[in-house]
């Protein structure tokens, strides 16, 4: 992975100032102006020197330029005096910038890289690095200013059947970037796909037979949100083989019978990708709208489901669990706003409601999982920490019966930091939770009420405050062992837990 560095061109323009003075009378002192980022501002008057900024925006209004200020652009995360722009390891505070092999990645994050499993940073007396932890080694971090983004957003994983190689897939506020992780500790920048209208604060994506598929939202309301950005196919062993990274690429199909959606939504078993958080107004007023991607290049649309209501996240399964009257059975769960809906989805031409469950203190039910056993349903309630108070609330329902869904336990974490995507693999549940980081929850015991906290990794180490900063989302699901984390402001974290 190689790195630009900027570099700046000092620029030092010396005039006389001429009067009425004769030949004989003494020279007028030379008045050097200094504009150190070469921007057209000088630097006395420049609130971000050594950054070109010429507009001089401030959104904090503090005097500091949004690409100085590093309350706005995290500017010096390890606080060794080099800008995160500029910085060829962030994690570790190395004023000197040395870079032996010239790779790009500062000497103290550039360990040996004959064991790829050897960590960027153990955990170690409760750290990674400047990162809070507990029983998970940083592998890596890329930045997010590598990929030529503002925010990251979602994240997925692929790997290539053929290869064995290991991807991550980071999204962000304006595209889509491709990561070899193979070497968790080596990562390789390989490009990127942009995004097909504008840039976005919500960029979700997910796999399906080597191919990704990603869609865009935006905020209603916003004079630049675009609503034609419909789903990008992408082929993904194009990745086996870039000569020259990082690439832009291009999509190689644009479906475009939707326009913004907020999440999209995969059965690997049937080959159907569902569009949750569409436009309201559409058709299916933001319900789940069926794709057929069975033939990854060549979607098409089978109709949708707005009885349900407007859908921000949703999972489906090919069911296999303890209520055999659905086996078999095409099984969507929707986390609907203000409740869980259960629907049958095996006729895209009849899809049915099954049963819907909501909960005491409702404020926005976000996103769920199943447990392995199909048993319970883990729920997020993304506002509740915010509009309510208290400590992260995990919710739970018992779904042995889907016509009769219960509610089951809730669960409450250590710290008012806000809880976003969570997924389930074998007995732990990932969550992104973010300022708190990612964490881990041993949850063995869901039959009894109880989950334990097993291990953590922050990501935003300044606190776990009740704000929307941080980790964004987890995948947990490569063999290898490798877990990534999209990070709002900080980019792509590779973790693993130690001693793995």
């Amino acid at each position: 992975m190689k790195f630009l560095r900027p570099f700046y061109a000092i620029l030092i323009v010396c005039f006389f100032i001429f009067n009425t003075q004769s030949c004989n009378d003494e020279p007028v002192e030379i008045i050097p102006i200094v504009d150190t980022d070469n921007d057209g501002i000088e630097d006395n008057l420049d609130n971000c020197p050594t950054v070109e900024n010429p507009n001089q925006e401030d959104s904090d209004n503090d005097g500091i330029g949004d690409l100085c200020d590093i309350e706005t652009n995290a500017a010096d995360s390890d606080n060794d005096g080099i800008a995160d722009s500029d910085d060829n390891c962030l994690e570790f505070a190395n004023p000197n910038q040395e870079d032996q092999d010239n790779d790009g990645i500062g000497d103290l994050c550039d360990p040996d890289f004959n064991d790829p499993n050897t960590p960027l940073a153990k955990c170690e007396d409760g750290f990674a690095g400047i990162y809070p932890c507990n029983d998970y080694d940083l592998m890596a971090h890329v930045p997010l200013n590598i990929f030529g983004a503002a925010e990251g957003n979602d994240c997925w994983g692929w790997t290539d059947s053929t290869t064995g190689k290991e991807y991550a897939l980071m999204a962000t506020s304006h595209n889509t970037s491709f990561i070899d992780i193979t070497k968790p500790n080596e990562p390789i920048y390989l490009g990127n796909l942009p995004t097909a209208t504008t840039s976005s604060p919500w960029r979700d994506v997910k796999v399906y037979k080597d191919h990704a598929f990603i869609v865009a939202d935006c905020s209603f309301g916003d004079p630049t949100c675009n609503d034609d950005h419909g789903m990008q196919v992408f082929d993904l062993t194009r990745l086996r083989n870039v000569p020259n990274p990082p690439e832009t690429f291009n999509a190689d199909t644009h479906f475009t019978e939707f326009g913004k959606a907020h999440n999209i939504v995969i059965n690997e078993d049937s080959g159907y990708a569902y569009i949750v958080g569409a436009n309201r107004s559409s058709t299916y007023a933001g319900g789940p709208i069926f794709i057929n991607i069975q033939d990854p290049k060549n979607p098409v649309s089978e109709g949708g489901f707005k009885e349900g209501g407007y859908s921000h996240d949703a999972q489906v399964v090919t069911y296999n669990g303890p209520d055999t009257d659905y086996s078999g059975k095409e099984i969507l769960i929707g986390s609907n706003e203000n409740e869980v809906v259960i629907a049958d989805v095996t006729d895209k031409s009849s899809p049915k409601i099954i049963s819907t469950i909501s909960y005491s203190n409702v404020w926005y039910a976000h996103q769920g999982w199943f447990s392995q056993d199909m048993k319970y349903f883990i729920l997020g309630d993304e506002l509740d920490e915010f509009r309510a108070g208290g400590n992260t609330r995990t919710i739970v329902f018992d779904f042995t019966d889907l016509d009769n869904p219960a509610f089951h336990f809730d669960y409450f974490g250590t710290s008012a930091a806000v809880d976003h995507n969570g997924y389930v693999n074998n007995n732990t549940y990932y969550f992104a939770n973010y300022r708190a980081g990612v964490r881990m929850l041993d949850i063995t015991n869901i039959g009894s009420s109880s989950f334990t906290e097993v291990g953590y990794f922050d990501t935003y180490p300044t606190d776990n405050a009740t704000e929307f900063n941080g980790a964004w989302n987890v995948y947990p699901y490569f063999n290898s062992g490798n877990i990534i984390v999209s990070d709002i402001e900080r980019g792509l974290f590779v973790i693993r837990k130690s001693g793995t």
